[in-house]
C-alpha cells in the first residue's frame, strides 16, 4: 500500500510523526469548537446567538480565541442566581421597615405622609390619631376609628387658608386689611395750626 507523504516527506517515522501532530490539532479545534458551543449555550440566551459563536469557532483557533474575548462575563445561572438573590435582599429589606417613594423610588419610611424627594402624598394621617394610614385602610389600626365616618379636623381648614394666603402671596395678589382712612393730621398733610 502506498503511504501518502504529508509535505513531501517521504521517511515513513518522519511522515507518521507529522501525521499524528496533524491528528492532534484537528482533535483540538474539534474539542474548542465543541466548548465554544457548550460554554455559549451556559453564558447566551438566544439561540442564534450560541450558533453565531460556534460557527465562529469553526475557523481553527482564531475563532474561539475571538469568541473568549467577547463572550459574557458571567454565566446565565449566576446571573439568575444574582437576581434571586436582590429579590429576597429586597424582601428583607422590605420586611424591616425600607420602603421607596412610587413615584421616584426615593428611599421612604414607613411613617412617611410625604416624599421629601418629589412631595408626593404617600399616606393621609388619621384624623383622630395623627398616625399614617395606607390608603387602602378602612379603619385605623392605631386607635380603631373609622376612616371613612371622620369629620375633617379644623386643622386642616386652617392649613388650606393658609395655604390659600401663600398662594396668593406667590400670585401676588396680597389684600391688604381694611382699615379705616387714617385722618388728614395723621397724613402728613399741612397743618392748620
Amino acid at each position: 500500500m502506498l503511504a501518502l507523504a504529508v509535505f513531501g516527506i517521504k521517511n515513513g517515522t518522519i511522515n507518521a510523526a507529522v501525521e499524528l501532530i496533524i491528528l492532534f490539532l484537528v482533535v483540538i479545534w474539534l474539542a474548542l469548537v465543541y466548548w465554544t458551543y457548550a460554554d455559549a449555550r451556559r453564558r447566551i440566551a438566544d439561540p442564534l446567538l450560541v450558533g453565531c459563536a460556534t460557527a465562529a469557532s469553526l475557523f481553527p483557533f482564531v475563532g474561539t480565541i475571538v469568541y473568549m474575548i467577547v463572550r459574557p462575563p458571567e454565566y446565565l445561572d449566576d446571573v439568575r442566581e444574582r437576581e434571586l438573590e436582590i429579590q429576597a435582599a429586597e424582601a428583607r429589606l422590605a420586611e424591616l421597615g425600607y420602603q421607596v417613594c412610587p413615584y421616584c423610588d426615593y428611599e421612604v419610611e414607613r411613617d412617611f405622609l410625604r416624599c421629601p424627594n418629589c412631595m408626593r402624598k404617600l399616606k393621609d394621617p388619621c384624623a383622630n390619631c395623627g398616625k399614617p394610614l395606607d390608603p387602602m385602610w378602612k379603619i385605623c389600626p392605631f386607635c380603631e376609628a373609622e376612616i371613612g365616618s371622620m369629620a375633617p379636623t379644623p386643622r386642616r381648614a386652617r392649613r388650606r387658608r393658609d395655604g390659600a394666603a401663600e398662594q396668593s402671596v406667590a400670585d401676588g395678589t396680597v389684600r391688604a386689611e381694611r382699615r379705616p382712612a387714617p385722618a388728614p393730621a395723621e397724613r402728613g398733610g399741612p397743618s392748620t395750626s
